[in-house]
Formats: C-alpha cells, sequence, structure tokens
C-alpha cells in the first residue's frame, strides 16, 4: 500500500459501532468473556511464546526493554490469574451517584458510564495488550491498542485470541483491536476527536511527552518512574537494606522500581555495609555522589562509578541506581521534591514524626513507609489490573485501573415540564 494510502480510519469507525455493541453486555456477559480469555490464554501458551520469540529475536538482549518484551510461561500463567481477577471485580458502571427530585418534579439522577473508546499507546509490554483489554471489556469500553512494533508478533497474537473469544460469544470482535504499530499512523490516532474519548500513553518519557504535545484527543498520562528510597537516621538498616534490595533488583525494568537511593550521613557506613552483598549479588551497578563513593570503594564494591547531576531524576530502568548522602529529612525532602517524577516514594525510619511528615510532605502518586515501592501495581492495590500508573491529579492517580475507566453522566426523567 503506498504511504499516503494508509489510513486507521476503517478501524476507527468500527470502534463506533463496537461501542454500541458492548453496552448491550452486562455484568455476568463480561466475566464470563474474560475467564474465556484466560482459558484462550493457558490453552495457547506454546503459540503465543513463539510469537513472543519472534519478537524477542530482533531485540538486543541487553536492552532494557527486552524483559518487560518477554513473555514465559509463568509470567502468561500469572496474566491469566490477572484476567480471572479483573473477572471478579463489580461493574464500575450505572452506579448511582446522586439522585434528587427538583420542586418541578423533575427526576435528576447522575450515573457512572463507560468513557467510550479508550486508545492506548504503549511500547514493548504484549501483557499492557491483555490488560487494558481485559479492563475495557469489564468496564464497557471499546479499545483501541496501539502497541510498539518491539512486540508486534506478540499483541498480534494475543489481540487475535481476544477477537476470536469476542466473536464466540456473538459479539463484535472490534470491541477490542490491534493498530498498526507504523509511527506515521499515531498522528491520526491522537487527533481521531470525532472517534476516541480519551488518549492513554504508558511508556518512556518521551512517548508521554509526545501524545500530550501532539494530542486533540483528551490524554490521561502514565508517568514514567523516578522512585526514591529514603533511609532515615532512625531505620531498622537490615530491613532498610532488604527493602532497597527488593525496589531495585526484583524487576529493575518497571516503573516502580528504585531509581535512587537517599540516606542520612549518619547511618551512611552501616547501611551500605548491609545493602552491599545484595547488590553483588545481583551485579547492581551504583553511580554515587562524593560522600557514598568512598564508603562503597572501602567495601571493595567493584561495580561503581561518579554520579554525574542527570544521574539524579533519571529512570534507569536497568540494574543501576544513583546514591546521595543527605544531612536529614528535610535535605531528603529538598531533593525528592526537585528530582521526583511523582510515581512512588518511600521512607525506611522508625520515627512516627519522620513518617508523618513524609507521607504528608512528598506529593507522589503512592507514599510508603518501611516498605518496597514495587507493591505500586493495579494487582497488588487489589484492582486486578491496571492500564498504568498516572502521575496527574485530574480523573486518576496512582494505579489507574477498572473503577477509573468511567465517566458521569446525567439522567433527567420528566412528565410533561417545560422551563
Amino acid at each position: 500500500m503506498d504511504k499516503m494510502e494508509k489510513t486507521i480510519l476503517p478501524q476507527l469507525e468500527n470502534s463506533r459501532t463496537a461501542k454500541r455493541a458492548i453496552s448491550k453486555l452486562n455484568i455476568s456477559q463480561k466475566s464470563q468473556i474474560l475467564n474465556a480469555i484466560a482459558d484462550a490464554l493457558l490453552k495457547n501458551i506454546e503459540e503465543i511464546l513463539i510469537e513472543n520469540k519472534k519478537d524477542l529475536e530482533r531485540m538486543d538482549p541487553q536492552d532494557a526493554k527486552y524483559d518487560r518484551l518477554k513473555l514465559t510461561k509463568a509470567r502468561i500463567e500469572d496474566i491469566a490469574e490477572s484476567v480471572r481477577s479483573v473477572s471478579k471485580l463489580e461493574d464500575p458502571t450505572g452506579k448511582m451517584l446522586n439522585t434528587k427530585i427538583l420542586p418541578n418534579g423533575l427526576l435528576v439522577e447522575k450515573k457512572s458510564v463507560a468513557l467510550g473508546v479508550v486508545g492506548v499507546i504503549y511500547e514493548s509490554r504484549p501483557n499492557v495488550t491483555i490488560d487494558v483489554a481485559v479492563l475495557c471489556i469489564q468496564s464497557g469500553n471499546v479499545c483501541l491498542l496501539r502497541g510498539g512494533s518491539d512486540a508486534w508478533y506478540s499483541n498480534t497474537y494475543l489481540v487475535g485470541l481476544i477477537q476470536d473469544v469476542l466473536e464466540s460469544f456473538g459479539t463484535d470482535p472490534n470491541i477490542v483491536q490491534l493498530l498498526p504499530a507504523d509511527r506515521e499512523l499515531v498522528a491520526e490516532l491522537l487527533t481521531a476527536v470525532k472517534y476516541v474519548d480519551i488518549i492513554i500513553p504508558r511508556g518512556s518519557q518521551g512517548l508521554i511527552d509526545f501524545v500530550r504535545e501532539n494530542a486533540k484527543v483528551p490524554v490521561i498520562e502514565t508517568g514514567a518512574g523516578v522512585c526514591h528510597t529514603y533511609i532515615d537516621h532512625t531505620a531498622d538498616l537490615q530491613q532498610a537494606a532488604k527493602i532497597v534490595a527488593n525496589a531495585k533488583i526484583s524487576r529493575p525494568s518497571v516503573c516502580n522500581a528504585l531509581d535512587s537511593i537517599l540516606v542520612d550521613k549518619e547511618v551512611l557506613d552501616e547501611f551500605v555495609q548491609r545493602l552491599a552483598p545484595y547488590f553483588e549479588d545481583a551485579e547492581v551497578k551504583v553511580l554515587a555522589d562524593e560522600k557514598s563513593y568512598a564508603v562503597w570503594k572501602n567495601q571493595n564494591f567493584k561495580n561503581l562509578d561518579n554520579a554525574e547531576q542527570d544521574d539524579f531524576g533519571r529512570e534507569f530502568l536497568d540494574l543501576i541506581c544513583s546514591m546521595k548522602v543527605v544531612n536529614g529529612l528535610d535535605e531528603a525532602l529538598d531533593h525528592i521534591a526537585k528530582y521526583s517524577s511523582k510515581h512512588s516514594e518511600c521512607i525506611v525510619s522508625s520515627d512516627a514524626e519522620n513518617i508523618a511528615n513524609f507521607m504528608n510532605s512528598v506529593d507522589a502518586a503512592a507514599v510508603y513507609s518501611n516498605a518496597s515501592t514495587r507493591f505500586t501495581d493495579g494487582g497488588e492495590f487489589g484492582l486486578g489490573a491496571e492500564i498504568g500508573i498516572s502521575t496527574q491529579k485530574l480523573h486518576a492517580r496512582g494505579p489507574f485501573a477498572l473503577e477509573k475507566l468511567v465517566t458521569e453522566k446525567w439522567f433527567v426523567t420528566g412528565d410533561g415540564q417545560i422551563r
């Protein structure tokens, strides 16, 4: 096809028809569809892995996105279990939010309704394809998925499975559609105000900035994660080492992984001594400020370098983190205020006043005391799954899940009233 002829208009038009189709499904039918999707995932694990391998073969294993792209039998089983979790959640639509009878006899009601057509732009995450699709189905929304070219084979197969399930239930398969990965077609999606109700970007800061700057359709951002953990002078340092190690090592390529350690100068030496074995085993690279560099060096820690200014406020998505020594809580709060992406921030402390001060002062979607930031996740928060972590303050903040895929609508019932 000639470049000038490329368009997603047919898919946009299909989404409008599909919106009517999904509005006819009740919560029981939608839950049955989700369970059938989970069954299809488990039944086709080998086929999914074959398609995923095609994508992996095109990517350098050293690329930070490689782990995000990779599917395994265990990961597919976890995705299927997440789908079943969403199927058990109550319908977020049709909730009565307000009702009153006016003096003129009009019955005025406000109810929750589906957003409509949700466009999601994301990178290298085939699990997002499933998460978004099932959340949209359960909340009565149509979704237009624009995944990255890196995951094209995986996404194509997964959307095919979902559409087969939808057809088997006698409903419109265009409730879930995968858009072409061609970059020149992104602008058409971002400006499709006649067809698309909301755009959600999920990925790098560059992707999010591009969508925000070029979209005419309203945008809900799911922000990049620049996550800090502050080690207070009152912290249980062995607990602190375990928390930091988990936040950095358990899955470094995700947005809720730790990026920067702030440590009170009073406990610097002992904390580094306790943390070093975890980081050595996992081969974590530390970019240390001048004070902490000397302490790491004394521990004979090899994977070490001097931190540059740009290493603070940086999302690493890899087994790398920065470290800075601070003089107390206020200096830690100042640093976080300057460099945070407002995603997830943590304090490890035994001082109730310091914990309260940190939790109330830090401007982030999720704040933690004495726990890993890796819990900022729709599934871990009991929301079934998520489309992403919103760092905005309008409509949704934190895990953007089923409960937020709705808007409001007024229903006014009269008996001949005129104004």
